[in-house]
């Protein structure tokens, strides 16, 4: 019988206000003990808020916020379980990467040579091994970020709060950092807390997601389940790219709307399918992610149990990935607004042209229904 999470972080109805300005509105919220969180949402929505009253760098209006079981109520910074990584990093560069790493243990009672044997470790435990002795400004981007990890981790905090520490790598070395990055947190076990704008390296780091918007958290789930349901069109639309479409409900009997949607024509969907939280729109709408459904050109086949008649209207190359804009037919003579399609580019796969036609061939449980 598997044991029940051990909660490592609470935040329960935490209100934030900034003279006038309401930048947390009730943050209810549970964080789990060896748990790889992410606060995602756009620039403003309050997430670098949140990870910095975690912190304790900021005070909260109302609310409380617990840490391992214990009120975190006038407990400064510097006493709470806690550790940052920042996104500027905060690497001093006239310090070696040693002093760096071991800026944090300055008070610490322990010998010289104890506190280089942690320095030791946790350098090893970030990649960096025998770095000890270079100049912090000697280093590239990828290596103070790892700097700034072991000074974080030597201190062993219950829980390593991590402010877009991505932010500043290019894209090659970004994707490395997201993969080691997860090998650290399986390997030293804590809690890690990430905040990022970024959806793709939420999705890929994290054991569980809370997208906010405007100080409040709109859904709090798993990477596939906030990819795949979506509890509004705005998380929808926030977290990579999906299509919209009108719908118009025609009956709902047993758990099963079924709902007449332009280019594609009468669709039945069952209740795990249908999002009723949804503010954001009065009228229903069907959404759908561009890889669930294929082009099919000629006589080509597919497993897909619907097919729509369609018009290519743009066409963008990515390398491994080709993306169509189509015109569907809509089923009265016309046409509906353009939906993105990606296609993986495979051997054999001719890329299309614009003006195309072509069918589009899916399925009724990629569908999303919001109302």
């Amino acid at each position: 019988m598997t044991e029940p999470a051990k909660p490592m972080i609470e935040c329960k109805d935490v209100h934030k206000y900034y003279g006038d300005y309401h930048a947390l509105r009730g943050i209810d919220l549970t964080i789990n003990a060896g748990e790889f969180f992410s606060l995602l949402g756009p620039s403003g929505c309050g997430k670098t808020t949140l990870l910095r009253t975690i912190a304790g760098f900021e005070d909260i209006s109302s609310g409380a916020v617990l840490i391992d079981a214990k009120h975190m109520e006038n407990v400064p910074a510097n006493q709470r379980p806690t550790n940052m990584v920042f996104q500027s990093y905060a690497i001093f560069p006239h310090l070696t990467v040693a002093q760096n790493v071991a800026f944090g243990l300055r008070r610490d009672p322990r010998s010289k040579e104890e506190k280089a044997k942690l320095v030791d470790e946790a350098l090893t435990m970030v990649g960096l091994k025998g770095y000890g002795a270079r100049a912090a400004h000697a280093l590239s981007g990828g290596q103070r970020q790892r700097v700034a990890l072991a000074r974080a981790l030597i201190l062993k905090p219950k829980v390593l709060l991590l402010d877009e520490p991505l932010s500043a790598l290019d894209r090659k070395m970004r994707e490395q950092m997201q993969v080691e990055l997860i090998k650290l947190q399986r390997q030293v076990g804590i809690t890690f807390v990430l905040v990022t704008h970024d959806q793709e390296e939420a999705l890929v780091m994290s054991d569980r997601i809370a997208v906010m918007f405007d100080g409040q958290i709109a859904q709090l789930d798993g990477p596939e389940a906030l990819y795949a349901r979506p509890a509004t069109r705005r998380v929808a639309d926030f977290i990579g790219v999906m299509n919209f479409l009108p719908a118009t409900i025609l009956s709902e009997a047993g758990g099963i709307v079924t709902a007449e949607v332009p280019g594609l024509g009468t669709v039945e969907l069952p209740e795990r399918q249908i999002s009723r939280a949804n503010p954001d729109d009065t009228a229903p709408t069907i959404g759908f992610r561009p890889e669930t459904m294929t082009l099919v050109i000629g006589g080509q086949t597919h497993n897909q149990p619907r097919e729509t008649e369609a018009t290519i209207d743009e066409v963008v190359y990515y390398g491994d990935m080709t993306y169509y804009d189509l015109r569907l037919d809509d089923g009265a003579g016309g046409k509906t607004k353009p939906v993105r399609i990606s296609m993986r580019n495979v051997f054999g796969r001719d890329v299309q042209e614009v003006g195309t036609r072509a069918k589009l061939a899916w399925s009724p449980g990629s569908l999303v229904l919001f109302r």
